[in-house]
């Protein structure tokens, strides 16, 4: 079996030091396997995607030593295979349509009887206040909010859900009390058609990705993909959760860290086995 790993950012801001290093070691592992490095461009929220950041993603990795094999695949293209899935979860009958705002989710999780609000990889867990409020019948509805029933999910799943993980003890890892820490997630926002998590989903799957790398804060997310992967009939790569890079301060970057920018570094006067070096990867060969 190849080995084929991804990258795939946001066009939402620019590189920084996080990104570089979660690129950087997928990219090595790749190149140490004899495998393929691919390159995705994750930008399904239009309203925050821009040009100059996707090219300048492109330029980055390339003055990093960061190669990657094949066309570069761009979410914004590919929404017909993200409707193909959806219509396959309804037609199931695990889809629901939400009207709720995020005042609503906070308000009823917080309602007393509720307890403390429960939070998981998307935030408050919904506390299924739309689950039988709309039919699930005639074709699937668009333009609107569309949660997983994961009850009824769960209900349809025959086998475990495992992954495989690298780094851990006994490698196998096994996605617990899913109702408690994930909740009926968003599938289908209304603005985009698609989520993050559908849509990582079927990319992986169409790309044919063997090997997730990406970081420990995409940790809690990996239950959420596993359980869609076992409800559209996909196969479920191996992951690896590596380390943050932090401020000073211990806090994990975000593309507002404009001081921690690859581009900024390089204006400076930065050598990529400068950048290489501050994120604790050994020189390139």
């Amino acid at each position: 079996m190849t080995f084929v790993t991804r990258f795939a950012p946001s066009p939402t801001g620019p590189l920084h030091l996080g990104h570089a290093y979660s690129a950087m070691l997928a990219h090595d592992m790749a190149r140490a396997e004899n495998g393929n490095f691919l390159l995705r461009i994750e930008d399904i929220d239009q309203s925050r995607a821009r040009t100059h950041w996707e090219n300048q993603i492109y330029d980055d990795l390339r003055w990093l030593g960061v190669t990657w094999d094949g066309p570069v695949i761009r979410q914004s293209e590919n929404t017909a295979a993200y409707s193909h899935a959806l219509d396959i979860l309804w037609d199931k009958g695990l889809l629901y349509q939400c009207d709720c705002k995020r005042r609503d989710i906070l308000d009823a999780a917080q309602a007393p009887q509720e307890g403390a609000p429960a939070h998981g990889p998307d935030g408050l867990i919904y506390p299924g206040t739309c689950r039988h409020t709309h039919p699930r019948i005639g074709p699937r509805p668009e333009t609107v909010a569309l949660r997983l029933d994961l009850s009824a999910a769960i209900a349809q799943i025959e086998t475990p859900l495992t992954y495989s993980e690298t780094g851990k003890n006994d490698g196998q890892i096994q996605v617990t009390n899913p109702m408690q820490t994930i909740g009926d997630i968003v599938l289908a926002r209304r603005d985009m058609g698609t989520s993050y998590h559908l849509s990582v989903v079927v990319d992986d799957a169409a790309q044919g990705v063997t090997h997730i790398i990406r970081g420990a804060d995409l940790a809690e997310a990996t239950g959420i993909h596993v359980v869609l992967q076992h409800l559209l009939d996909l196969p479920t790569p191996i992951y690896q959760h590596h380390r943050l890079i932090r401020d000073d301060a211990g806090k994990r970057l975000a593309k507002r860290d404009d001081a921690r920018a690859i581009s900024k570094y390089r204006a400076e006067g930065a050598k990529p086995n400068d950048i290489r070096q501050m994120v604790g990867l050994p020189p390139a060969p």
